[in-house]
């Protein structure tokens, strides 16, 4: 079999930093060639990949911002449908804008879908219903107008995180810095709670930082910015807590995935795919409030961070993840 994994090229595949998409098509890529099969990764040209690398641009646009997005997407994209002869089945984790092609070529394409940007988007998915697979990362992503062939958790490389059975006693927002993601609420959690907060991540809407974050930084509330993959590791290991106050119905959460896994409980706004990540009152808490959320700290003492490891290592591995992909793929094949 031989298979063409679509990542982005905005990041690096996988991203140095932010780039989730990029990071679950990496996560494809290196899976599918662990179990012997013949992949091309179409990513940007630094990319990171153990097996074939095809790329049209060195460096991503929001790497390098002398290049045009949508001129670099349309390069990227049409390199590899030009190409899709040479491919039994092509898995797109680029949106909707690879589709338009599908419809040109006899390579069948499985799409995973990683949200919807805004419901405009959803007639270019309509139009390739009946011609494409989709796949939704959560059952609570599910667009009631699309078909779907199957839910499959975005998995993480369990290997590169670690379980940590003692704590420290701070309280860690890990993260994009955005209204969607409650940075602002996570540090009205930790006032309340007079505990420490660290945040980490990068800062992706610069007013909301200057206006809802800058201001209450101190001593207990730290921003110790952008972490990568060893420092996310301890941050992630050592809290006691990842608080994810998320404002929006989010698709996955790989942060909430990737606490669990070193066996740190999440206390996290009950929206989106929450329900589904997160074991409430066994691996964390789902709360509606950040008064729910204050009382969800107080009782954190209840939580076996061990149960936390197994839940996430159980249902969010890369290993999972691939297995569900390969057979899929096998079966649309038939």
């Amino acid at each position: 079999m031989k298979v063409a994994v679509l990542a982005p090229v905005a990041w690096r595949t996988p991203p140095r930093h932010y780039g989730p998409w990029e990071q679950i098509a990496s996560n494809i890529a290196e899976g599918l060639l662990k179990l012997g099969v013949d992949v091309t990764l179409f990513a940007t040209g630094d990319s990171i990949a153990s097996g074939k690398l095809d790329a049209v641009c060195t460096r991503g646009y929001e790497e390098d911002r002398s290049q045009d997005a949508k001129v670099l997407e349309c390069l990227h994209i049409s390199n590899l449908m030009e190409k899709a002869g040479q491919f039994d089945i092509i898995h797109n984790n680029f949106d909707f804008l690879p589709l338009t092609y599908s419809g040109l070529i006899k390579t069948p394409v499985i799409t995973t879908i990683h949200g919807f940007s805004s419901p405009q988007i959803i007639p270019v998915y309509k139009k390739y219903n009946k011609t494409g697979y989709y796949v939704a990362i959560s059952n609570a992503d599910r667009s009631p107008e699309l078909d779907y062939i199957a839910t499959v958790y975005n998995g993480l490389n369990t290997g590169d995180f670690e379980f940590y059975e003692n704590s420290d006693d701070y309280l860690l927002y890990f993260g994009r810095i955005h209204p969607n993601k409650g940075t602002a609420e996570a540090i009205q959690i930790a006032r309340k709670s007079k505990r420490r907060l660290l945040i980490a991540g990068i800062v992706q809407d610069e007013g909301y930082y200057r206006e809802k974050v800058e201001p209450y930084l101190s001593a207990d509330i730290e921003y110790v910015g952008h972490a990568g993959p060893d420092r996310r590791k301890q941050l992630l290991g050592n809290a006691a807590a990842l608080l994810h106050p998320i404002c929006f119905d989010e698709p996955f959460g790989m942060s909430v995935a990737e606490a669990m896994l070193c066996g740190t409980p999440v206390i996290a706004f009950n929206r989106g795919s929450m329900p589904e990540l997160i074991k409430d009152k066994e691996t964390g808490y789902l709360v509606n409030t950040i008064d729910e959320a204050v009382e969800a700290v107080s009782q954190l003492n209840h939580i076996n961070r061990i149960a936390c490891y197994h839940w996430a290592d159980s249902r969010f591995s890369s290993d999972k993840m691939v297995a569900d992909y390969l057979n899929l793929y096998k079966k649309i094949l038939l």
